[in-house]
Parts: structure tokens; C-alpha cells; sequence
């Protein structure tokens, strides 16, 4: 049975709150009724609920506040996340670049926002590159990224290079030494900007990969947003046993990723 449709709204909404998308309030009502293509009573229902959560804060004739969201879990600095193999996921990379096809949408010189420059260790309103880009295999759209890669070295690569190369690749190319990568993966639900993209409906579940990448020096070089549609993306991860018998504790050896 399909969830209702103010409470899907309510779950993308409360997602890009996480986010921080609405630094300067949410949209209105209208906006949001046009977005999401419901009538007034299904997003005043949606809103309500992320009011009772304490993540909004609404006052007739002011536009809607977002509250700070709890902190939870670690940053992306954190030492709970997982490790990639930067190895496999390199050849991962180029193989994925050799049976897909990729659009750059948009790539542009920005000032880091205070989640970006955390990510990238830079001071808020840094010079950053950002690149947004869909990837897409024989069926259709797999995948909708957006990188942040400072300045200082993205300025050796553009749009011509991300329309041809992985970034990774761009990266090594420019010098960067890649040393270890921190990663999550998780759920997301489409919003109208990724559910366009993506060919699926808002509200679709995607995966969601966030990476941050270091270089050998231990200095963030690049972080990635990526959401990938589940019926077409497969990721895979070999784990190994290790340590004492009575401290025994999973690690990965490789990681890859399937695609149909």
C-alpha cells in the first residue's frame, strides 16, 4: 500500500531540512502545491507534521522557519564510517565511465556553505567547485552527482574534462595523490529536482552515497552527494573476519558496484 501523499511530501521535506536546503525558510505554500502537485490541505498536512516534530517553526504572514535539526551520529569527519577501497573503487570508476554515458548539468565556481567548507576543512565562503552530473547506462538515467573539490585544485578541470573522465581520475591527473575515502550510504526519497533527473516519481526511493575523499596528506579533496536509482545500481562490499577469536570484527576488503 503507497504511503499517503503528505506523508511523502513531509519525508522529502524532512530530508532536505537535514540537509540544510532552507537556510533562508521554506518555500510557501503555493510553491510547494505547485511542486508537488497536491492541493493546499495535503502540504498544510505535511507541514504540521514536521511543525509537531520541532523542525519547522511556522507564524501567520512569516515565511516558514527551519529549526536546527538534533545532531546526530558523526560529521564527515567522523571515525564511525566506513573506509573505502580506494583501489577498488578506482577501477570501479573507469569501468562504470567505459559502459555509461554521462550529462554534465551544471558546473560552477561557488563559495562554501558551512556544511561544505566542515566537509572540505576550508573557511566558510572559500572558493569551491561545484559539478553536477547525471550518469546513464543503455536503460537510462543511473545516477545524480554533485561534487565539491576546492579551488585550488579544481581549477585544472571543467566541463569538457567532467563530461569524459571520472573525477577521481581528474583528480589523480592534477596531482592529488588519493589516500583513503570516508563513506555512507543510506535511503533517500526523490524530490522533484532528482525525481526529473532520474526518470522516477517524487517520493521514489533512491540510495544515497555520501563520500568524502582524502589525499595522502590527510587533506579533504573532494566530496560527493550521489543518489542512485535501486533498480539499476547495485553496491557490493567483501567483508573479512580479523582480530582475536573473542574480538573478531568485520572489515572490507573491496567494494564494487553492479549497474543494469
Amino acid at each position: 500500500m503507497p504511503l499517503p501523499k503528505y506523508h511523502q511530501i513531509y519525508l522529502v521535506l524532512r530530508e532536505q531540512l537535514h540537509e540544510g536546503r532552507f537556510a533562508e525558510g521554506l518555500p510557501g505554500e503555493l510553491a510547494l502545491m505547485a511542486q508537488f502537485k497536491v492541493a493546499r490541505v495535503t502540504v498544510r498536512r505535511a507541514l504540521e507534521q514536521l511543525a509537531t516534530e520541532g523542525l519547522i517553526e511556522r507564524n501567520p504572514g512569516r515565511r516558514t522557519r527551519a529549526l536546527p535539526p538534533p545532531t546526530a551520529g558523526e560529521g564527515p569527519s567522523g571515525r564511525s564510517m566506513e573506509r573505502a577501497n580506494l583501489r577498488g573503487l578506482l577501477e570501479n570508476l573507469v569501468t562504470m565511465g567505459l559502459h555509461t554515458s554521462v550529462k554534465v548539468i551544471d558546473v560552477a565556481t561557488i563559495t562554501a556553505s558551512t556544511q561544505v567548507a566542515e566537509a572540505l576543512e576550508l573557511k566558510l565562503g572559500d572558493a569551491v567547485q561545484k559539478a553536477v552530473r547525471v550518469r546513464s547506462t543503455k536503460e537510462g538515467p543511473l545516477s545524480h552527482i554533485t561534487t565539491y573539490v576546492p579551488d585550488t585544485i579544481a581549477r585544472r578541470f571543467g566541463r569538457r574534462e567532467l563530461s569524459k573522465k571520472p573525477i577521481l581520475v581528474l583528480l589523480e591527473e592534477s596531482g592529488v595523490k588519493v589516500g583513503r575515502a570516508h563513506q555512507t550510504i543510506s535511503a533517500r526519497l526523490a524530490d522533484n529536482v532528482l525525481a526529473q533527473h532520474l526518470d522516477v516519481s517524487v517520493g521514489s526511493a533512491l540510495l544515497a552515497v555520501r563520500r568524502l575523499i582524502y589525499d595522502e596528506d590527510e587533506r579533504p579533496v573532494q566530496w560527493l552527494h550521489g543518489f542512485y536509482r535501486p533498480d539499476r545500481y547495485t553496491y557490493e562490499m567483501q567483508l573479512s573476519r580479523v582480530g582475536s577469536i573473542d574480538a573478531k570484527v568485520w572489515v572490507s576488503k573491496d567494494v564494487s558496484a553492479q549497474f543494469n
